[in-house]
């Protein structure tokens, strides 16, 4: 076995930060035409309207909100993995959880535009931000939309503080490795950091302290956004089965979407000695039970929709499925083909039977193959928030509500940007600081590899 030390786990992951090859700038250059893409989208809805949407009466929610929700979800993968599993001393989240931590920021900043974006007047966003005006007006508190300004509020502040904290003892690692401005910057940034034992002390006692203030956010912030269907009293939505549902779908998708991030930067980086399979078969696994959690619950919606006996929640979990009744196809819904319907058999492939290889341990081994299958957990997980949101609205208790939804090409242009503006900062992220922990991975190693050579 090969023998690692503290100065090779410094180098190999500082390694990351040197000038990249020809591949990353092609990459980004392609993510941010994406986010430019978003851009240009969102600044023609501005100027001519909400009207170039999809939303329309009484589908007051379309792609706009299920991409707040995905995002909120994907975020909760890396609380769930820098908290939860830092207090169960889970030993393989060390290499993962600095990706992870980083993940979450981002993917909640991107889900904190589409409030924004949904509203249509941007510019006056602040009405949603409670504060005593001069007329003493203040905001609807039983507001969804308020909600869940308070929700990402407290989750960004959070997720940012643990993440700038954790990255503390890292960063004066870089300070001592590097010269000129870059020096000055991170010294900056080490904040005084000197690597000493009362320093370590405190720092251990406030990460833990962070740690517990965490945890409950991952239970805490998407059963809030789950309660904005909730609440209501539309078929499909009013149930107490949503808080559960909504946080075993986050952290399934938010670690599918960890592999995704995790699996390229192992192979580009060779960090293969320290993003173990190992590392992968425990993501693998959790995945595996969280699908199992998410498919219970997608059968528990249309057992209590047919134990129920109330005719509008069969009817809508029918029509989810397989249109209108009477249609000679299940999947025509007047001479068209039903979107809705494609999305809920894509959101059943993709979450309940593309898991299904996963208790094979030579998938599970396999990185090619998990990365196929968090690719297809977070297409499953999109279609799955844009199934509740659309055909709820779809069908409610008054035929002559019902409407029709598919997204529009600013929609779609919108949601494209979203995930450049997520993947153009995580990719800026890893040039910036250390994608892995160097602290934690130290902390991690067995003594004999801890001593070797005498490096300290």
């Amino acid at each position: 076995m090969t023998t690692i030390t503290f100065g090779d786990v410094n180098a190999d992951v500082l390694r990351t930060l040197e000038r990249p090859k020809p591949a990353y700038f092609l990459i980004l250059i392609a993510f941010i035409t994406a986010l430019l893409i978003g851009a240009l989208s969102w600044a023609v809805q501005i100027d001519v309207g909400m009207g170039l949407s999809g939303i329309n009466h009484p589908i007051g929610w379309g792609v706009y909100i299920t991409n707040f929700v995905f995002w909120i979800g994907i975020g909760h993968a890396g609380t769930l993995i820098s908290a939860v599993f830092f207090l169960t001393r889970a030993p393989w989240r060390a290499p993962v959880y600095r990706a992870a931590e980083a993940m979450t920021v981002f993917a909640v900043m991107t889900a904190g535009l589409f409030p924004l974006l949904h509203v249509g007047r941007v510019w006056y966003a602040y009405w949603l931000i409670p504060y005593p005006t001069e007329r003493l007006l203040w905001v609807n508190f039983k507001s969804p939309l308020l909600w869940d300004v308070f929700a990402v509020s407290t989750y960004l502040t959070i997720s940012i503080t643990f993440f700038v904290v954790g990255l503390i003892p890292d960063i004066s690692a870089m300070r001592d490795g590097s010269r000129g401005l870059r020096k000055i910057i991170y010294t900056a940034l080490a904040v005084g950091w000197n690597n000493s034992f009362q320093q370590w002390l405190h720092y251990m006692r406030g990460y833990l302290l962070l740690a517990a203030f965490a945890t409950p956010l991952v239970f805490s912030v998407h059963s809030i956004v789950s309660w904005d269907f909730a609440m209501a009293l539309l078929p499909g939505w009013h149930t107490t089965i949503f808080a559960p549902y909504f946080v075993a779908g986050a952290i399934f998708s938010g670690l599918a979407m960890v592999l995704t991030i995790v699996i390229p930067l192992r192979v580009v980086f060779d960090l293969k000695k320290y993003i173990t399979d190992h590392v992968l078969q425990s993501l693998a696994r959790v995945i595996l039970f969280t699908s199992i959690i998410v498919a219970y619950a997608y059968s528990t919606e249309f057992f209590i929709a047919y134990y129920s006996g109330l005719p509008f929640e069969r009817a809508l979990f029918y029509f989810r499925a397989f249109g209108e009744p009477g249609d000679l196809s299940p999947f025509r819904e007047q001479g068209t083909m039903g979107f809705p319907q494609i999305a809920f058999f894509l959101m059943v492939f993709c979450n309940c039977i593309a898991p299904i290889p996963l208790w094979r341990w030579k998938i599970r081994n396999n990185a090619v193959a998990l990365f196929i299958i968090s690719i297809l957990i977070n297409i499953g997980m999109w279609m799955e928030r844009f199934n509740i949101i659309v055909s709820s609205l779809q069908r409610d208790f008054n035929p002559a509500n019902w409407a029709q939804y598919a997204p529009t090409p600013i929609e779609t242009g919108i949601t494209l940007g979203s995930f450049g503006f997520f993947f153009t900062l995580f990719l800026l992220f890893i040039r910036a600081m250390p994608s892995l922990a160097i602290a934690e991975i130290k902390e991690g190693m067995e003594p004999p590899m801890k001593y070797a050579q005498g490096h300290h």
